[in-house]
């Protein structure tokens, strides 16, 4: 395969298994990808992250940029080097961190300036210089920078960031230089699926005009603006359509989704790859995912409880430590307690799509699904 290739292996109903070329190796989807946001996955090494069998990797643009600097990344010699990491890396564009803090935020159409988080300075980004952080970082994938609109919001005020998010990719791509890295497009739209429509369109529409000029296309398709306050159920009124009107021949990523039950039905929709800080965030609080539904390991009937955080579980934490440890760590507030419950919660997704990977290639995905469904892991909230 060549640089950015993306092969269909298998389809299963609407589900898919692809296979994708990056300069660090291919990954295989259905996957979830571990959030490094700051170049590290919170608690795990980058060689754990290996043995739990990760594929990509994610780290964000925006922390990055202000600590340690995009040009200290890039003096080691990239983001891979800095942390230690040597499969696929993806950056997100820092767009999502930005919108979120919005009383800090000035929006324009040429682009954004809001404060650092760190120490108050005044930071001015445009599409053509988000590109250029990313390209610093040197993730095998970058994203657009867009404008992530919060749940509820007015329709008005959807339809304007899809106009703006569609701007903005038609700039980035066209100053997204690098050829070791690819860029996504990402679609926007809230809950309205004809906005969800059009952002696609206009997406198609840019990387037609790019391609007619001898440039390059996107790489992929995030799928943006979904988990953001609203019901998973009100996600999955259109996000089957959304999916599947993005392009067939690339990965379709729904950004900032975590749920286990939700990435099982999610894949039946058509959906690739899945990104959340939701197991490590979990793990610190002392929460895990286990196939008898979500556990609070600071639960006093663990106290007594020898056995492994999750019989059905391979990972090094089930395979050594039993739920009263566990629950001892966490109740003494020690590193370790968050730190195994991560291992843990990032091996149950990782495992959880290799497996649904599998029923796809098996051509038996709603076999699978119904099974799921239908087991107390699916009690996952």
């Amino acid at each position: 395969m060549a640089l950015f290739d993306c092969a269909c292996e298998a389809t299963s109903g609407h589900a898919r298994a692809l296979s994708y070329e990056t300069a660090h190796g291919t990954f295989h989807t259905p996957m979830f990808m571990p959030v490094g946001t700051s170049a590290t996955v919170k608690g795990v090494t980058a060689g754990q992250l290996r043995d739990l069998n990760s594929q990509v990797v994610l780290a964000n643009t925006y922390h990055l940029s202000l600590r340690p600097g995009a040009d200290v990344v890039a003096e080691a010699g990239g983001v891979h080097r800095f942390m230690n990491y040597d499969g696929p890396m993806l950056t997100d564009s820092g767009g999502f961190q930005v919108f979120s803090l919005a009383d800090t935020l000035k929006l324009d159409d040429d682009g954004l300036t809001f404060r650092s988080i760190y120490d108050g300075s005044k930071i001015r980004w445009t599409p053509e210089s988000n590109m250029a952080i990313q390209e610093q970082l040197g993730a095998d994938i970058a994203m657009q920078l867009d404008q992530c609109t919060p749940y509820p919001a007015e329709r008005a005020f959807v339809a304007k960031a899809v106009d703006l998010s569609a701007n903005w990719a038609r700039r980035c791509l066209a100053a997204h230089v690098r050829p070791d890295q690819t860029l996504f497009g990402i679609v926007q739209g809230g809950m309205e699926l004809d906005l969800r429509l059009e952002s696609i369109r206009r997406l198609r529409e840019i990387e037609d005009e790019s391609l007619a000029r001898g440039a390059r296309r996107f790489g992929g398709f995030g799928i943006g603006g979904y988990s953001v306050g609203e019901d998973h159920e009100v996600m999955f009124e259109t996000l089957g359509p959304v999916a599947r009107a993005c392009p067939e021949d690339r990965p379709r990523y729904l950004m900032g989704v975590g749920n286990p039950t939700t990435l099982v039905r999610a894949v039946r929709e058509g959906v690739d790859m899945f990104d959340c800080v939701l197991p490590t965030r979990t793990a610190r609080m002392g929460t895990a995912f286990s196939s008898t539904g979500r556990m609070n390991m600071r639960n006093a009937k663990f106290t007594r409880d020898f056995g492994p955080l999750d019989a059905a579980c391979t990972c090094p934490t089930c395979q050594n430590h039993s739920r009263a440890y566990i629950r001892h760590l966490v109740k003494q507030n020690e590193m370790l307690g968050g730190i195994l419950l991560s291992i843990h919660n990032l091996h149950y997704l990782i495992d959880l799509m290799r497996r649904a990977r599998e029923a796809v290639l098996a051509d038996a995905y709603e076999e699978f699904y119904a099974a799921w469904m239908a087991s107390p892991a699916a009690k996952d909230y």
